[in-house]
């Protein structure tokens, strides 16, 4: 992941239209069609960079009793800014710094692209399948719903 990162520090300030630009900018680092990536951060968070969300399930499955740190395993187990990244997926693809950044435009924006890039990839570029994998699986109807506020970008 790339050092710097554009509208990472405009947190409470940032319009919609310029989130939106640093959406385009993000996808196009990570050479993904920026409609998809805005539609998914509108489905993810409706263009709120401090969205944030407990999974209590998550937390019960994948991260109890598995790290020292409680603030640690309640953070990995949130989901986090425009993209609505895990946080424990965000450690996975290298993030290092407090999972609380990633409410920043632009570290959210860059985490969330790796990882809807990574499910591209293991999906052969199929979108549908990748979004479902982006979702964690467990709705099958998210993908078409994302699809459809393409059109929007």
């Amino acid at each position: 992941m790339p050092a710097t990162v554009p509208f990472a520090e405009d947190l409470f300030t940032s319009t919609k239209d310029e989130l939106i630009h640093a959406a385009r900018l993000a996808a196009g680092n990570a050479s993904i069609d920026s409609s998809l990536v805005c539609a998914v951060v509108e489905q993810e968070s409706g263009w709120e960079p401090c969205a944030i969300r407990f999974e209590p399930g998550f937390d019960e499955r994948y991260e109890k009793g598995k790290i020292s740190n409680i603030t640690e395993e309640i953070a990995r187990s949130m989901s986090w800014g425009l993209m609505q990244v895990m946080g424990e997926t965000a450690r996975d693809l290298g993030w290092k710094s407090h999972l609380g950044k990633l409410l920043y435009p632009g570290n959210g924006l860059m985490v969330g692209c790796a990882k809807l890039r990574a499910c591209l990839e293991a999906h052969g570029g199929s979108v549908a399948d990748a979004l479902l994998m982006y979702n964690g699986g467990g709705d099958p109807g998210y993908p078409a719903a994302v699809m459809a506020r393409m059109p929007n970008y």
